[in-house]
C-alpha cells in the first residue's frame, strides 16, 4: 500500500468517526464511554495522518 492511499484510508476513518461521535452526540441512549473511545481512537488517528504527512 503506497503513503497517500494509505493516508486516504486514515482520513476516511477519521471522517466515519467524526460522523459517528455527531450522531451519538444526538442520540439520547448514548453511551458516554463510547463516545469517549470514539473520540480517542479519532486523535490517534489524526495524529497518525500528521506524522505521515510531514
Amino acid at each position: 500500500m503506497s503513503l497517500s492511499s494509505h493516508l486516504e484510508e486514515l482520513r476516511k476513518k477519521h471522517k466515519n468517526l467524526s460522523d459517528a461521535v455527531e450522531h451519538a452526540h444526538r442520540s439520547p441512549s448514548s453511551d458516554a464511554l463510547e463516545i469517549a473511545r470514539m473520540k480517542k481512537q479519532k486523535l490517534q488517528i489524526k495524529e497518525e495522518i500528521n506524522r505521515l504527512a510531514n
